[in-house]
Protein backbone atom coordinates (compact mmCIF):
# COMPACT_ATOMS: atom_id res chain seq x y z
CA UNK A 1 0.00 0.00 0.00
CA UNK A 2 1.28 3.43 -0.96
CA UNK A 3 -0.10 6.89 -0.10
CA UNK A 4 0.70 10.10 -1.95
CA UNK A 5 -0.69 13.58 -2.42
CA UNK A 6 -2.10 14.49 -5.82
CA UNK A 7 -3.86 17.44 -7.42
CA UNK A 8 -6.85 17.08 -9.76
CA UNK A 9 -7.83 20.72 -10.21
CA UNK A 10 -9.42 20.50 -13.69
CA UNK A 11 -11.92 18.35 -15.55
CA UNK A 12 -9.26 17.25 -18.04
CA UNK A 13 -6.93 16.16 -15.21
CA UNK A 14 -9.71 14.10 -13.62
CA UNK A 15 -10.51 12.33 -16.91
CA UNK A 16 -6.86 11.61 -17.73
CA UNK A 17 -6.16 10.45 -14.15
CA UNK A 18 -9.03 7.93 -14.22
CA UNK A 19 -7.88 6.72 -17.67
CA UNK A 20 -4.33 6.24 -16.41
CA UNK A 21 -5.31 4.03 -13.44
CA UNK A 22 -8.21 2.15 -15.07
CA UNK A 23 -6.03 -0.57 -16.68
CA UNK A 24 -4.73 -1.70 -13.28
CA UNK A 25 -6.76 -4.36 -11.48
CA UNK A 26 -6.13 -2.93 -8.01
CA UNK A 27 -8.09 -0.73 -5.65
CA UNK A 28 -7.35 3.00 -5.62
CA UNK A 29 -8.91 5.31 -3.03
CA UNK A 30 -9.00 9.10 -2.92
CA UNK A 31 -9.54 10.84 0.39
CA UNK A 32 -10.24 14.45 1.23
CA UNK A 33 -11.00 15.21 4.84
CA UNK A 34 -13.25 12.42 6.12
CA UNK A 35 -14.49 11.39 2.67
CA UNK A 36 -13.04 8.36 0.88
CA UNK A 37 -14.12 7.43 -2.63
CA UNK A 38 -13.12 4.98 -5.37
CA UNK A 39 -10.46 6.72 -7.48
CA UNK A 40 -11.80 5.05 -10.64
CA UNK A 41 -15.17 6.81 -10.23
CA UNK A 42 -15.32 10.11 -12.10
CA UNK A 43 -18.58 11.04 -10.38
CA UNK A 44 -17.06 10.23 -7.00
CA UNK A 45 -14.03 12.40 -7.69
CA UNK A 46 -16.26 15.36 -8.53
CA UNK A 47 -17.92 15.00 -5.11
CA UNK A 48 -14.60 15.92 -3.44
CA UNK A 49 -13.16 19.39 -2.89
CA UNK A 50 -10.75 19.51 -5.84
CA UNK A 51 -9.30 22.90 -4.90
CA UNK A 52 -7.14 21.17 -2.26
CA UNK A 53 -4.61 18.34 -2.50
CA UNK A 54 -6.15 14.86 -2.30
CA UNK A 55 -4.58 11.73 -0.81
CA UNK A 56 -4.33 8.78 -3.20
CA UNK A 57 -4.04 5.35 -1.58
CA UNK A 58 -2.86 2.56 -3.87
CA UNK A 59 -3.70 -0.98 -2.74
CA UNK A 60 -1.34 -2.94 -4.99
CA UNK A 61 1.04 -5.83 -4.39
CA UNK A 62 2.69 -5.78 -7.81
CA UNK A 63 3.24 -3.28 -10.63
CA UNK A 64 3.97 -0.47 -8.16
CA UNK A 65 6.68 1.07 -10.37
CA UNK A 66 4.34 1.23 -13.38
CA UNK A 67 1.50 2.64 -11.27
CA UNK A 68 3.70 5.34 -9.73
CA UNK A 69 4.91 6.29 -13.21
CA UNK A 70 1.28 6.52 -14.42
CA UNK A 71 0.25 8.86 -11.58
CA UNK A 72 3.43 10.97 -11.61
CA UNK A 73 1.87 13.89 -13.58
CA UNK A 74 -0.68 14.38 -10.79
CA UNK A 75 1.69 14.25 -7.80
CA UNK A 76 2.37 17.33 -5.76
Amino acid sequence: MEKLEISLNSIDKVKSFVSSIAPYDYDFDLSSGRYVIDAKSIMGIFSLDLSKPITLTIHADNDMEAILKAVEPYRI
